[in-house]
């Protein structure tokens, strides 16, 4: 036994310790509790064909069979390579926060229960049984291939854990993934420990970045090193996980991790006196941002994952009763946006993924702040044609891989990033682009935005089945959204007819993938004789916005731009200073503005040239914080905060996007017709608050009459009534204009005020009421 005070004299070793073994090589080591039964041995049923096929035995993968098999499914089948719990599985601020439910339970136990829930409903486990190869078949079956024979199974999963890349591989595909070594220290009994009436709640220290638990009569602790100090196993990236891997570890290596150990002994002294009796060092699977990768795969028909767990014991038995209502009812019983795989693409590269992983890594136990960004393996090599222009003048953010200007800084400013729960160095920036576009012209890049082109016989039949909106003419624009068949918003695009049955389709950057994935999947459910490609990275974007837009873009180009001519929500091929472009009259910002969709390439020559034609009318750069604040002013709602998969578009106010009288029977439209007779519970309302230096962001409590009646969605500063303003889901007996609530931030609740929306008119609007006589809301 080591004594864990002792080590603070940095010269002892670990010389003669039990789990020491030769350097970097993997070894096994003693069974912990409830180890100590055998596995159970391989089923030795076979089926040639199954419903679902899961790869991988681990927690998670038993979970969702489990799961599968419960609600009916038939013919559930999991692979295991070597044996259940194998791999990562049988391892596994002056203030602080009780949760009297924390408490901790037995890796391998757990998974062994799921797994007789899972026999019990009809699920067949087999192992060892390694998946030897993957191949789709037309119809969009896979044959899975082991040593036992093949299967033929109508979808896939892969659950495999620190396998999951082996996995993907056999399809083609290099899923973002990175084993990491992570450590935890076990002690032997502590007299203070054993002397307790109750069991400890668990430990999780920011500052030492450590968490802690009690482990029998003993403390068990685990430190999340800084990325220059923790390993990443690099033999596994470059080679693969050796064959034979499973229940092994990795050399224990405690001086790597001896200023965490001396946080804890700060923290928790009777560890200054306790033994250790194991060290376990094993390797846990992390995607680049810690998250798991869950859901249907894009561009891989009926290839769903399970993938990426740093914390696979905690989520499994929600991820697999997720993934099980998803696949059996065709959409997620909510909306878990952060884990769909489709949130990589081709740009993340294994270098992108090990500089992100060993940032997310140290990470795990830190505050996360307001509007953060993390650096490492930045940028990528998606840049937009504007990247060089303005790295240097602007602070950027990160969107799906697009480094985009968040907002930009003038000599004398501070141009540091200073994050926080407060008002910050960009906030009177963003004031100032909020001026330029409100009062003179501004010009953005909008180039992360997901674009796709949709055309073939079949394309008006397959955007009519997809979209609540009606299809627009062509040359004209118009916003549109995809329902899930319960009714709920899955996306929301523009689409723009260019030519006959020929389509633009425009997202947000962090749904490209999320939403094509979801349209050429109906593509081929509809038997549809349609063209989708992804011309995301072919297109560079350029908004311009504001009184002067016009003006400036009139100087650059022979057609026409006049309100009559150009309209609102219309759609053309231009030349803007010679360079082609297809110019849309919208504008995210609410004012007067176009959207120029170019070729990437052009796109800092188009840049130049709009800057310069721009000098006399006082043009300059504005930012995506300056375009939140004056989207919000206008009650334009956002993807991924004000809808969602948790969301139906009548409780968030988008009735006029939405045609239930057209005669195409659109995802969705029944269940909506009996949510609309049904009447709301709730519904989207827009706030004024009166705060002091803090804004809201989204997801802070509403409260009323002393208790949480609902959530804000989005937030942020109203530079022209100079108050915070923000979208809150609230019950309809609380949606009146007038109605008092209160919003809290950072502890402390703010008054608040239901507003008629929008706070401020759009530019269309203002130009249509000046037309007829009405008057400007502003």
């Amino acid at each position: 036994m080591l004594r864990l005070g002792t080590r603070r004299l940095r010269g002892l070793g670990l010389r003669g310790f039990p789990l020491r073994a030769s350097p970097g090589r993997p070894h096994s080591v003693c069974s912990r509790r409830g180890e100590e039964n055998p596995p159970l041995s391989a089923e030795s049923r076979w089926k040639d064909q199954a419903e679902t096929v899961i790869i991988g035995g681990g927690c998670v993968g038993v979970s969702l069979a489990y799961h599968l098999a419960k609600a009916g499914m038939k013919d559930v089948v999991l692979l295991e390579k070597s044996e259940l719990t194998a791999g990562s599985t049988w391892h596994a601020i002056l203030a602080g926060l009780y949760n009297p439910g924390d408490g901790h339970i037995d890796p391998y136990s757990l998974t062994m229960a799921l797994a007789a829930g899972a026999r019990k409903y009809g699920a067949l486990l087999i192992y060892p049984a390694p998946v030897t190869s993957l191949k789709l078949r037309s119809d969009g079956t896979w044959d899975v291939e082991t040593p036992h024979g093949f299967m033929r199974a109508n979808r896939i999963v892969n659950a495999a854990g620190f396998w999951a890349r082996e996995v993907g591989k056999m399809i083609g595909l290099e899923h973002p993934l990175i084993p990491v070594q992570h450590q935890y220290i076990i002690t032997s009994t502590i007299p203070e420990v054993k002397a307790l009436k109750r069991e400890l709640p668990v430990l999780r220290d920011l500052e030492g970045s450590f968490y802690l638990r009690q482990e029998r009569d003993g403390l068990l602790f685990g430190p999340y090193e800084s990325q220059e100090k923790m390993k990443v196993q690099d033999s596994w990236v470059a080679s693969g996980v050796p064959p034979g891997f499973g229940k092994e570890l990795f050399e224990s290596d405690l001086d790597r991790i001896m200023e965490h150990v001396e946080a804890a002994m700060d923290m928790v002294p009777v560890l200054k006196k306790a033994d250790i009796i194991n060290i376990v060092n094993g390797p846990i699977t992390y995607s680049p941002d810690i998250l798991p990768m869950v859901g249907p795969h894009q561009g891989v028909r009926n290839y769903w994952v399970a993938i990426g767990f740093g914390y696979g014991i905690i989520h499994a038995g929600g991820v697999g009763k997720y993934l099980s209502d998803w696949i059996l009812h065709g959409e997620p019983p909510f909306d878990l946006i952060e884990l769909d795989p489709n949130r990589y693409g081709k740009w993340t590269t294994t270098e992108y993924t090990e500089a992100k992983a060993r940032e997310s890594y140290g990470f795990n136990n830190i505050v996360g702040y307001p509007k953060e960004e993390r650096f490492a393996g930045r940028p990528t090599q998606r840049v937009s044609g504007l990247y060089k222009t303005l790295e240097s003048k602007c602070s950027m953010g990160f969107h799906a891989g697009w480094e985009q200007p968040h907002w930009f800084y003038k000599p004398g400013q501070d141009p540091g990033y200073r994050p926080s729960f407060r008002r910050t160095n960009w906030f009177e920036p963003v004031g100032s682009e909020y001026q330029q576009v409100m009062q003179r012209v501004g010009v953005i890049d909008l180039s992360p935005f997901g674009k796709f082109n949709i055309k073939g016989q079949d394309s008006i039949r397959l955007l009519d089945y997809l979209f609540a909106n009606v299809i627009p003419k062509v040359g004209f624009t118009n916003i549109s959204h995809m329902l899930t068949p319960k009714g709920r918003v899955y996306a929301e695009l523009t689409v723009s007819h260019q030519s006959p049955g020929e389509f633009l389709l425009v997202t947000g950057s962090g749904s490209e993938l999320h939403d094509l994935r979801w349209i050429e999947e109906e593509a081929i459910k509809g038997g549809c004789d349609v063209e989708i490609k992804n011309i995301t990275d072919e297109l560079g974007v350029l908004g311009i916005a504001g009184p002067y837009s016009r003006k400036v873009l009139q100087k650059l180009t022979s057609d026409d731009l006049s309100d009559n001519v150009f309209k609102f929500l219309q759609t053309k091929p231009l030349k803007v200073s010679n360079i082609p472009v297809t110019a849309i009259r919208i504008s995210y910002t609410g004012e007067l503005g176009w959207e120029l969709y170019h070729r990437r390439e052009d796109s800092a020559a188009l840049y130049d040239a709009i800057m310069n034609a721009g000098q006399e009318e006082g043009i300059d750069n504005f930012g995506t914080y300056a375009m939140n604040a004056l989207r919000l002013e206008k009650a334009f709602r956002a993807w991924g905060s004000e809808m969602n998969c948790d969301t139906n578009p009548l409780e968030a106010g988008l009735e006029s996007f939405v045609k239930l009288n057209k005669p195409a029977d659109f995802i969705g439209k029944q269940a909506l017709k009996q949510i609309k007779a049904k009447g709301l519970k709730r519904r989207l309302v827009c706030l004024t608050l009166a705060t002091d230096d803090v804004d809201p962001e989204g997801n802070e409590s509403i409260w009323y009459d002393g208790k949480v009646v609902g959530n804000t969605t989005s937030g942020s500063y109203s530079y022209r009534i100079q108050k915070s303003l923000a979208f809150a889901y609230v019950p309809v007996e609380l949606s009146k204009v007038g109605q008092q609530v209160e919003v809290e931030l950072l502890g402390k609740n703010y008054p608040a005020v239901v507003i008629q929306e929008p706070l401020v008119l759009t530019e269309p609007t203002r130009s249509r009421l000046q037309k007829t006589g009405g008057k400007d809301k502003i």
